[in-house]
Formats: C-alpha cells, structure tokens, sequence
C-alpha cells in the first residue's frame, strides 16, 4: 500500500490523502505508523477509522488514544498533514447518531483535523453532527442529497468512496446484457472526449 501511495504521488503535482482504514493494527502505535509511512511515501493526509476489521468497533477510550497517537505522528512531522478521524457507525450497523456524535467531539478533543461519519443518510443527520462539533466534517455522498443540501447541513468536504467505480461497473454491466440478450451494440458509444482523455 505505501509503494502504491508513493507511486500515486509521483504521478500527480495534487496533494494526495490516504484512506488508512485502521492503521493496519488495532493498537495506537500502528495508527501512528500508518500516518508516518504514508507521509514519508508523499501523502499529505490520511483518516484513521474506530473500526477494526474482525468486526467490532473499539471502545470510545481505545479510539482515542488511537486517534490521538495518528494526531501526535501528523503534527509532529514537520509539514502540514491534515488527519481525518473516521467513526463508523453508520456503515457498520450501529446508526447511533448520538454515539457517532460522541465519538466525532472526543477525536476532536484528541487533535483530528477533519471529522468524518461515513453513512450519515439525512441533512438532519448532517445538520446535528455539525452542529456539534467545530472542525470541518467530510460527509461520504449519496444519491438522496445534491452537494448544495450537503453544503447547506454543513459539510466541509465531501467524498464518494468507491460510488465512481460502481457507476462505471454497472455501465458496462448493462452494455453487456444489452449485447447477450438483445444483440445490441448501441451502448458501446465511446465519448468525444477520448482522444483528450488519452492525451
């Protein structure tokens, strides 16, 4: 993953962020080790989430000492490095909105630069996560709510996960199913723009 970063930076003049997932190790000397890597391999940001890939989310102490030890590694590295703390909540089938807010102020407190509850699924949602926290919130897009709603609830910046990779997945999923059961080729349209694409 750290050669994969280095390589996506090498290949962009554009400030490049890491999504860390948990630091690859459920202990805060591995969030901290995660920030280091990816900074020395050119990130300039990273996120570290609450949620350990055996399936439980850490306790709201655990977390924070996690987030406070990638907090302590990305300011302490000598350039800016904005650190995103994750919680997870909401994608991980615990949609407590007062947990999720809980957890958003104790990262704050513990130093993260950006707060981020992928999930959220309302502008209420949004609205009461912003309302009570002060550092910017990343909300994860989706398809009930334009960029001026998100804006308006109070989102700072706004990701869309693998949304992009899917769309492209299902277009050519359909082109596909167009060709097998109608015989149809009139999806495979390439746009104008390839050749400027290409360049």
């Amino acid at each position: 993953m750290f050669d994969h970063v280095r390589a996506l930076d090498r290949s962009t003049s554009l400030p490049v962020s890491v999504d860390l997932e948990n630091g690859y190790g459920p202990d805060p000397e591995h969030a901290a080790s995660a920030v280091a890597r990816v900074a020395e391999a050119g990130a300039v940001g990273g996120s570290i989430e609450d949620y350990d890939p055996d399936g439980r989310i850490y306790s709201l102490e655990h977390a924070v000492e996690r987030v406070a030890a990638a907090c302590e590694t990305a300011h302490g590295l000598g350039f800016p490095f904005l650190l995103t703390a994750r919680a997870e909540n909401h994608i991980r089938d615990n949609p407590d909105l007062d947990d999720t807010i809980a957890r958003l102020q104790a990262y704050e407190r513990a130093g993260a630069d950006v707060l981020y509850a992928p999930g959220l699924r309302s502008s209420a949602e949004i609205r009461a996560v912003c309302e009570n926290t002060s550092k910017p919130v990343n909300v994860l897009a989706n398809r009930s709510l334009s960029l001026r709603e998100l804006v308006d609830a109070g989102a700072r910046r706004v990701s869309v996960g693998g949304a992009l990779a899917w769309a492209a997945v299902a277009a050519l999923t359909t082109a596909a199913e167009n060709m097998r059961d109608n015989g149809d080729f009139s999806l495979l349209g390439s746009s104008g723009r390839l050749e400027e694409w290409l360049s």
